[in-house]
């Protein structure tokens, strides 16, 4: 069986009042809301926009 190569990633923060580039982020990530979680597929992209806005969003386990 193949291995579930997927993260979660939830927002933690809010995006009001960050730069626009942050916000097209989260939006590029499926996130618009406090405390929503969406689950992605694990890859460099994906990972290089979290790493972009870690005061804003998490890894779920």
């Amino acid at each position: 069986m193949a291995k579930n190569n997927t993260i979660k990633i939830k927002q933690i923060g809010s995006p009001i009042r960050r730069p626009e580039s942050q916000k097209k982020i989260l939006i590029g990530l499926g996130l618009n809301k406090m405390h929503k979680i969406v689950e992605r597929q694990d890859t460099p992209e994906v990972r290089g926009a979290v790493a972009k806005v870690p005061h804003l969003v998490e890894i779920v386990d």
